[in-house]
């Protein structure tokens, strides 16, 4: 096929493979902070802390959609998610009130309405880092005591003077002028699913590249379920499938099940020996059937 030389469109799509290209390029520039951010966000989440996601317009529905993942993924608890949306309640929005991204004192409200912030974490995102809805939101987050990390797409953005960990994630000029879910999107979707991916890791609910803490609230992920237990305790799915029942769902107790333990009171006790960390429950569990094996 002859490309038509008056067809823009090769141009502008070229333009913006470019722009996503630089938007990865830059969050491998923040890589060391954005591990150190989830470790911190691990640290508060196991004290008893809340995680909340805080934005305004594109930037805004990223977070939230980061934030809506967690529970599922890694099985936390939803009320400990909170999400502060400008004009959007505590979720996602497709119909956006774009004014609403301007009412600082909005912000000031809503974080105001959490109480006290001293043991949580706030993630606060926007393109331009100067978002008032934004900006007030995590400044008044810090006053309320918050641990906060700032997501901005320009260095010199007063967001990121206002948190504890900046992520200054430089993607550039957008293809289409000023259209921020594009370059930006992706930089922050980036950032989100490293830093909340991380954070789940850390919490042990990551192993060997498997969710081992997922919620099977649906057919697919009870398959997957299935799927995670066979692949680690090295079981065919029927086994994995009656370790599952018998550990009502739950993947890491089924795993350990699988793999030998002898009921579902032992597999929490190897889990609550390994502070929930599957790997060194399995370790546990395997070292002392061997040590059965050789008595």
């Amino acid at each position: 096929m002859i490309a038509d030389a008056d067809d823009p469109a090769p141009a502008l799509a070229g333009a913006m493979l470019a722009s996503y290209r630089r938007a990865i390029e830059a969050v491998a520039a923040v890589e060391p902070q954005i591990c150190a951010a989830a470790a911190r966000l691990a640290e508060i989440w196991e004290r008893g802390g809340r995680c909340v996601y805080l934005g305004a317009g594109a930037a805004g529905r990223v977070a939230a959609e980061d934030a809506a993942e967690l529970p599922g993924t890694f099985g936390l608890d939803r009320e400990r998610i909170v999400v502060l949306l400008a004009g959007g309640g505590d979720g996602p929005s497709f119909d956006a009130d774009a004014a609403a991204e301007d009412d600082a004192k909005a912000a000031a409200r809503a974080v105001a309405a959490l109480g006290d912030l001293s043991g949580d974490a706030v993630v606060a995102v926007s393109a331009s880092g100067s978002t008032p809805y934004t900006l007030a939101g995590a400044q008044a987050a810090r006053r309320a005591g918050a641990w906060v990390v700032g997501i901005a797409n320009r260095r010199d953005a007063p967001l990121l003077a206002k948190a504890d960990v900046p992520l200054a994630l430089d993607s550039g000029a957008e293809a289409l002028q000023g259209s921020t879910r594009l370059a930006a999107g992706v930089a922050q979707k980036c950032a989100l699913g490293m830093i909340s991916t991380l954070f789940g890791l850390a919490l042990g609910h990551v192993h060997a590249g498997l969710m081992v803490n997922l919620r099977a609230d649906n057919d697919k992920l009870q398959r997957r379920a299935i799927g995670v237990v066979a692949t680690l305790a090295g079981v065919d799915e029927a086994a994995a499938q009656a370790a599952l029942a018998a550990a009502g769902g739950e993947v890491k107790p089924a795993v350990l099940l699988a793999a030998g333990a002898r009921d579902c009171a032992c597999a929490g006790d190897y889990l609550t020996r390994s502070r929930g960390r599957l790997g060194d429950a399995l370790n546990v569990l395997r070292n002392e059937l061997g040590r059965g094996a050789a008595d």
